[in-house]
């Protein structure tokens, strides 16, 4: 994380959160990344396991991010929709390795929504982010 340009807020005698921070501080050029999915750059899905699709679709997050300048480290504010709460939680350990190896141990604020559905049929998932780039660096 960019100590200059982010600051995490955790309120004193609050426990700490696992996985997530409960707010961060920032100042830069605000970058939004609309809800991506679990298919590729051709909108094609390799696979129907939702940790396989979590991590691509964290894998076009960074892509998105890197065409303003931008990594993982800049993310703020992240939200996932699940169609599956279940699927969710029994995925964890093995969502948190997908997490770390796509976006490493930077933990922003973080939403998970449980939803009857998403716009492609096939997609479990879709997560949408906001990242903060520091003043100085290219965001555009």
């Amino acid at each position: 994380m960019n100590e200059i340009a982010m600051r995490i807020l955790q309120p004193e005698g609050w426990a700490a959160p696992k996985g997530y921070v409960n707010g961060i501080a920032a100042r830069g050029t605000a970058v939004f990344v609309s809800g991506q999915i679990g298919w590729n750059a051709q909108q094609q899905f390799e696979t129907d396991d939702f940790v396989g699709q979590a991590r691509q679709a964290l894998a076009n997050v960074v892509a998105i991010l890197r065409e303003a300048g931008a990594g993982p480290e800049h993310i703020t504010r992240m939200t996932w929709y699940v169609v599956d709460k279940r699927e969710y939680v029994a995925s964890a350990r093995a969502l948190g390795v997908a997490y770390r190896e796509t976006i490493g141990r930077h933990f922003p604020a973080m939403t998970a929504v449980a939803v009857a559905g998403l716009i492609e049929d096939r997609a479990k998932v879709e997560i949408e982010v906001t990242a903060m780039v520091p003043d100085g660096r290219s965001a555009a």
